[in-house]
């Protein structure tokens, strides 16, 4: 019998017997001569060549960023060809091409949309406010901007690069409504929620009316109620103040008492062909303030007066006060020409255009220099009115419209009575008037002296007076204190002025109501401005100062020191 140690022997011989013809089949194989190595299947033969390779791979290297460089730019300029926005950064707006309209050439992606979205308990509706421009507020771009709607802040894009998606990683908040399209969406799922609950969201980002609705505006009596309780009335909202902008928002308020005017801007249809940033920022700011679904009991008019910095050139600003009066007559005629169609018409025209006739006296004081020296007297006998000495005087007569009228108010007493105080003076409205019977004479000293006679010869559907309360000169400004009396309703102009006759089957509407009454308080530089205005469903008063809103009565309207007025004429 074998040892253990023997048959280990005998394993080992067996296994070198087994291998010997495999050792000398492979020394057979290098003693032959090999065919040429394949390039692909022969792995050495990459090893050869690695020195030129790997220059040829360096000359790639320097080609290839002048190939995507051409290629960039020319895709860029088809792009530009195209009308697409070549340098928009594509985390931010490609997943919104279709909605936004940017990318036109982009495959559209179809986003998923569901009803059940774990997540629409987190909206917090207190915190929502679409008053501010839509800007992100990280990048300050106004692309393709999103609400998070747990926070309330603005976000740019919700691609994967994006501010909002960062933002729905980091804070855990996942709904977000774009501010343009008003489609909500879950990030960073990305997909679209179609849920009925977030209308009351869209309608106070994007309110909307219908012509039945508008025109029960003047008839409904029911107030609103904000998220915090509180109530308001649509229509009679405050305006934030956001820095000495009250001259603004009395302007804002008296002109939404023009029921046309308010009509008007309510529908975006009647104005979507303007290109006017002004007349879009001021028909949303009429559509807010005249919501009855509002979050909050006030507006802010931020976006109007951003749109108000860029339209005047900084004449009229944030945080410097400026004149209602010269505002007030901007905006008129800054509308009207963004308005305006080709027969020169628009809504502004057709509720406040009036029309003057104006005679223009003139000393020619060329005629009486040559009268003085003995030359020329034919020129002056051309002149002369049945050898009176009026032919010094060039009278011209015009027509001129109007969008406001300004009245001269009497100087003030420039003395103190007995009891060591100041009288201050009452004029009726009647007697300032008179400017514009075609009688009393105004003298003016600009462009150049003149004596000045003022008819009305088309009375205009709402009528603005202007009190001149203010003059001013090198130094300071002057305020003339003097109250004007005036009637709140049933204000009669042909007893007073006279007026054309009016054409075959038509009647002579002269009567009017008094609907809007700003009023200045305090010194020339450091005063503030209010208004008075009615509600037309229950023909109450109401005095608006900013925020600060409540009922007044009647009496208390002509008590005031009006600056500016609007009338509304009876139909």
């Amino acid at each position: 019998m074998k040892s253990k140690r023997e048959n280990d022997n005998l394993v080992e011989d067996e296994e070198v017997l087994a291998s010997e013809p495999k050792r000398r089949k492979v020394l057979e194989e290098e003693s032959s001569p090999s065919p040429p190595p394949l390039p692909i299947a022969n792995p050495l033969a990459g090893l050869a060549n690695y020195d030129d390779d790997e220059e040829e791979e360096d000359e790639r290297q320097k080609q290839r960023p002048e190939q995507n460089g051409d290629r960039k730019e020319g895709g860029r300029q088809l792009a530009e060809q195209n009308g697409e926005g070549g340098d928009q950064e594509d985390d931010y707006d490609d997943e919104d091409q279709d909605d936004q309209g940017y990318g036109q050439g982009k495959r559209s992606r179809d986003v998923e949309r569901r009803r059940d979205c774990p997540y629409l308990d987190t909206v917090n509706r207190q915190v929502l406010d679409f008053d501010f421009e839509k800007f992100c507020s990280v990048s300050l771009s106004n692309l393709n901007v999103y609400a998070c709607l747990v926070c309330g802040k603005y976000y740019q894009g919700r691609g994967k690069k994006s501010h909002a998606y960062t933002h729905s990683l980091e804070a855990g908040h996942h709904v977000y409504i774009n501010l343009q399209t008003e489609q909500v969406y879950c990030l960073p799922d990305g997909y679209e929620i179609d849920d009925s609950s977030l209308d009351d969201i869209r309608h106070v980002l994007s309110p909307r009316f219908t012509k039945e609705l508008v025109e029960q505006l003047d008839k409904n009596k029911q107030w609103s109620r904000a998220l915090d309780g509180s109530d308001y009335l649509p229509g009679m909202v405050g305006l934030n103040n956001i820095k000495e902008t009250d001259f603004v928002n009395v302007i804002i308020q008296s002109l939404m008492r023009v029921t046309p005017l308010r009509n008007f801007f309510l529908i975006p249809q009647n104005y979507k062909h303007s290109k006017s940033l002004l007349v879009h920022r001021f028909g949303e700011l009429t559509r807010k303030i005249w919501h009855t679904r509002n979050f909050k009991g006030q507006v802010s008019p931020h976006e109007f007066l951003q749109a108000v910095m860029k339209s005047s050139k900084k004449r009229f600003r944030i945080g410097a006060q400026s004149d209602p009066v010269e505002f007030m007559s901007w905006l008129l005629n800054t509308l009207h020409s963004d308005l305006k169609t080709k027969k020169n018409r628009s809504i502004i025209y057709d509720c406040f255009q009036g029309e003057l006739e104006v005679v223009k006296e003139i000393h020619n004081k060329a005629l009486t220099e040559k009268k003085e020296n003995g030359d020329d007297l034919n020129a002056v006998s051309k002149l002369s009115d049945g050898g009176t000495e009026y032919e010094a005087v060039v009278a011209e007569t015009s027509r001129m419209p109007f969008l406001m009228l300004g009245l001269d108010l009497p100087p003030p007493p420039l003395f103190k009575d007995v009891m060591e105080k100041n009288i201050i003076p009452q004029v009726p409205l009647f007697n300032i008037l008179k400017k514009f019977d075609g009688e009393t004479v105004t003298e003016v000293v600009r462009p150049r002296i003149a004596r000045m006679r003022y008819r009305v010869t088309r009375l205009p559907r709402y009528l603005i007076l202007h009190m001149r309360r203010f003059t001013k000169n090198n130094f300071f400004v002057e305020k003339n204190p003097t109250l004007v009396n005036f009637p709140v309703k049933n204000l009669e102009l042909k007893d007073y002025i006279p007026l054309p006759t009016p054409k075959e089957n038509e009647k002579l509407r002269s009567k009017y109501d008094l609907i809007a009454n700003i009023v200045h308080d305090g010194k020339p530089d450091e005063g503030f401005y209010r208004v008075f205005v009615q509600r037309k469903s229950e023909e109450l008063w109401y005095e608006m100062q900013d925020l600060h809103v409540s009922e007044t009565l009647p009496q208390m309207v002509a008590l005031s020191e009006a600056y500016m007025q609007i009338y509304e004429q009876h139909q």
